[in-house]
């Protein structure tokens, strides 16, 4: 029963004083409770979202310009230039996929993250969303480098949440696999939804050279 209360008193804010001991302790390195954590994170969380929309943004800018080129060039029968747009327009389309991806899965990520505060499951509910964390700090630092550090240290903030809450609840670790396997299917779950925001939000490239018949195909 001590555990439990000890839980409680972790996860809230009690309005009982501390002690002198633990006023000296929070004086000098104060422990936030899970729950205040938890907002911390969910707060950065949507500020790194908000960054990458901003990204997202400024590159569809650039994608119209360059689309607009290929297409001018086109009507200039200058196939060389529009082939050269065309490949600067494909490279972007890439990033901008990789980007949106990771902002579904930031978004995805935040959502648990109101789950388990309404609801109080911490270990269980937090552990995956950290795995998936961790995956998207290898992702973006290849793509936003700034990014990629900012989410390192929300999933130290959220791993040390799971570690506190773990040493007061009778939780049994589940094998590491299995939050993998969440983990995953959040990211395939992104790449999905970017996919299909691709198809919706951006104009296919005209062909810059004709298409291949079957004939010539087989030659």
């Amino acid at each position: 029963m001590a555990r439990t209360d000890d839980f409680a008193r972790i996860w809230s804010p009690q309005p009982k004083g501390p002690g002198v001991v633990d006023k000296i302790r929070n004086f000098i390195n104060p422990p936030p409770p899970l729950r205040q954590k938890l907002a911390l994170a969910l707060y950065k969380l949507r500020v790194e979202n908000n960054k990458l929309e901003y990204i997202i943004h400024k590159m569809k800018e650039r994608d119209q310009i360059l689309f607009e080129k290929v297409v001018q060039a086109q009507i200039e029968k200058d196939q060389t230039r529009a082939a050269m747009y065309a490949g600067e327009v494909a490279e972007l389309r890439k990033m901008i996929k990789s980007i949106m991806m990771a902002k579904y899965a930031v978004e995805k990520v935040a959502l648990r993250l109101e789950t388990v505060m309404t609801m109080g499951d911490v270990v269980t509910g937090l552990a995956p969303v950290v795995a998936v964390v961790k995956d998207l700090r290898r992702y973006l630092t290849g793509l936003v480098p700034e990014i990629g550090l900012e989410m390192a240290e929300i999933g130290e903030l959220l791993e040390s949440v799971v570690t506190e809450a773990g040493e007061f609840t009778s939780f049994v670790s589940m094998p590491t696999g299995v939050y993998s396997e969440e983990a995953k299917k959040i990211m395939e779950e992104a790449r999905i939804v970017a996919e299909q925001r691709m198809k919706s939000e951006f104009p296919e490239l005209p062909s810059a050279f004709p298409t291949p018949t079957a004939e010539n195909q087989n030659k």
